[in-house]
């Protein structure tokens, strides 16, 4: 199914219902005096993840949700039935933010959880209330309250470990074929990915990370070119970007751009749409070495890292013989395991200075 990712709803909690005015009629009770009962709450609204979900199409063709509406208050001091909440199920991913101000509401990052964005409006009250001294037979009740109406806008981003990034045809969606089960669309032309997708590579039993493929981003993505930009906001949540690069020479590079333009045209793109991207853990994948002899490649590798002045860690691979995707995907699961140990470590270390500071 093609993942959509950014839908708009309108949700509308349920009216409150009103209150009773009634009075205790019953034979050989002369003065029975008020008892009209309350009208019920209305319905709220409310978002909740799913991880049995991965895209927001059902949005495209329901865009309005009610709930349901509380009942009015009757006599005998009987209140009103109160209005079903209404829940609807979104991805876990998902983003919610107020057209009108806005404003982010919340974010829905794990399976389950659930997010109110429309409170129901409360019941009248019935005439019982308001009974007193010197009035013993109110004929006063309120209506119920409105429910709250809000345009959303949803908005996915996909809970990825790895983000592959690159230039269109450098290869992110063979590399993910190579090192996942995913079989994203493959072709020797630009921009046959035209959506996210997701693969999960299990280096061995229960050690696995999930990573995602984006559309390939081209100079200018930040004002709209190309398709790569739209699905950047999927890479915000990833641990590690993946750059894979272009480096045979066979048409001289992607587009005509050599790969160490490439590597900026993206930094460039990266920091224009969000600076916190380039702030994240990157590494150099250069793919396409099976078009090359092998030292030509190793040269072509030293030529690019010197251009660039890169320090970080770089692989040569060929993505489409799996020539070297394996150590990659090996390394990337023992990074991910050095940062979960040393994040526990820290955590232990921060409960440790707590109690100490606690018992001193």
């Amino acid at each position: 199914m093609k993942l959509v990712d950014e839908a708009e709803i309108q949700v509308t909690a349920g009216n409150g219902g009103h209150g009773c005015v009634g009075f205790r009629r019953e034979k050989f009770i002369p003065l029975g005096g008020p008892d009209g009962g309350d009208g019920g709450d209305g319905g709220s609204v409310w978002l909740q993840a799913d991880e049995n979900l991965n895209t927001l199409v059902d949005f495209r063709h329901q865009k309005l949700f009610r709930a349901q509406r509380g009942e009015n208050g009757m006599g005998r001091q009987m209140y009103g039935k109160g209005g079903e909440d209404l829940t609807i199920t979104v991805p876990v991913g998902t983003v919610i933010t107020n057209v009108e101000t806005d404003e982010v509401i919340g974010d829905l990052t794990e399976h389950g959880q659930r997010l109110l964005v429309a409170r129901g409006g409360k019941g009248g009250l019935g005439n019982m209330h308001f009974k007193s001294s010197v009035n013993r037979a109110p004929r006063q009740a309120t209506p119920g309250g409105e429910g709250e109406q809000r345009m959303l806008k949803l908005e996915l981003k996909l809970l990825a470990d790895v983000g592959l990034l690159g230039f269109p045809n450098a290869g992110k969606s063979t590399f993910i074929r190579a090192v996942s089960a995913a079989t994203p669309k493959v072709a020797d032309y630009p921009f046959t990915t035209l959506y996210p997708n997701l693969g999960v590579v299990s280096v061995e039993p229960h050690r696995s990370f999930v990573i995602a493929d984006v559309p390939g981003l081209i100079e200018g993505a930040a004002d709209g070119a190309g398709l790569g930009a739209q699905f950047l906001r999927h890479l915000q949540r990833t641990r590690l970007l993946l750059h894979l690069v272009d480096i045979s020479p066979m048409e001289g590079g992607v587009e005509g751009v050599s790969p160490a333009e490439q590597v900026r045209a993206i930094e460039r793109e990266l920091g224009r749409h969000d600076p916190e991207l380039l702030a994240k853990p990157r590494w150099l994948v250069l793919n396409k070495a099976d078009l090359m002899f092998e030292d030509e490649a190793q040269a072509e590798v030293e030529k690019l890292v010197g251009e660039l002045g890169w320090e970080g860690p770089r692989y040569l691979v060929s993505a489409i013989s799996r020539e070297g995707t394996w150590p990659v995907a090996k390394d990337v699961m023992a990074f991910f395991e050095r940062q979960d140990r040393d994040a526990a470590e820290a955590a232990a270390e921060a409960a440790g200075h707590s109690a100490d500071a606690d018992g001193g």
